[in-house]
């Protein structure tokens, strides 16, 4: 189901509940700094970690609702153009992750305005390929081409990256799918249909990185 990009999303409630449903709420801490807490207290901190990032699909799908402004100069708001490059990787065959890329690409500018790449490439970190999150992280330069000259930069900053295996694929995400995603009249999907593909992406998770880690590697 497509609807047109025109058409702005319901806006959500001012606060919406997302504590994580642990199974069990009865551990009291009495500990005050981590080289105090045993192994009954971590396994209580990991319970309620794991029910926490349970909900994240959520919280992503909220923080892309957010971006849904009442005014833009751009053609179409950041909600609508992350929905619209989304849409448009999705109806060129892109795989899952590029897809859920797209749909999070401009995510990062809600903390951090001015390198919402790098913010959008570490929060997908854990649950794509490298490739995905070298896109991620480096798309406003190659965004830069189309409009750097026009601010006094340089559209060829991406150049400098050349040497990358994932310069194309760059390339082609902001070619194909980001610079051209601020059509008013392009069929977009609603955020409703790609929810299962973020779904299916962030489920890809190998837990907490710190867990992973050894002293030899």
């Amino acid at each position: 189901m497509a609807c047109s990009i025109r058409k702005t999303a319901a806006r959500l409630p001012e606060k919406i509940n997302r504590e994580p449903a642990m199974k069990d709420q009865r551990h009291t801490p009495t500990w005050t700094s981590f080289e105090e807490a045993g192994k009954a207290d971590w396994d209580a901190v990991m319970e309620y970690e794991e029910a926490y990032n349970a909900a994240l699909p959520d919280r992503i799908l909220d923080a892309i609702r957010s971006l849904d402004e009442d005014w833009t100069p751009y053609p179409v708001n950041r909600f609508q153009h992350c929905l619209q490059a989304a849409t448009r990787a999705h109806a060129d065959g892109a795989d899952d992750e590029i897809v859920v890329a797209a749909l999070v690409h401009d995510v990062g500018d809600i903390l951090s305005p001015y390198n919402h790449g790098e913010l959008a490439a570490a929060m997908m970190k854990p649950y794509v390929s490298e490739r995905t999150w070298w896109i991620l992280k480096h798309h406003c330069v190659f965004q830069g081409y189309y409009y750097n000259h026009h601010l006094g930069g340089d559209r060829h900053a991406r150049d400098k990256y050349r040497d990358s295996p994932y310069w194309e694929d760059c390339r082609k995400f902001c070619h194909d799918y980001d610079q051209c995603a601020f059509d008013p009249d392009y069929p977009t999907k609603p955020l409703e249909f790609f929810e299962p593909i973020l779904r299916r992406v962030l489920a890809r998770g190998e837990g907490h990185m710190e867990l992973n880690e050894t002293s030899d590697s």
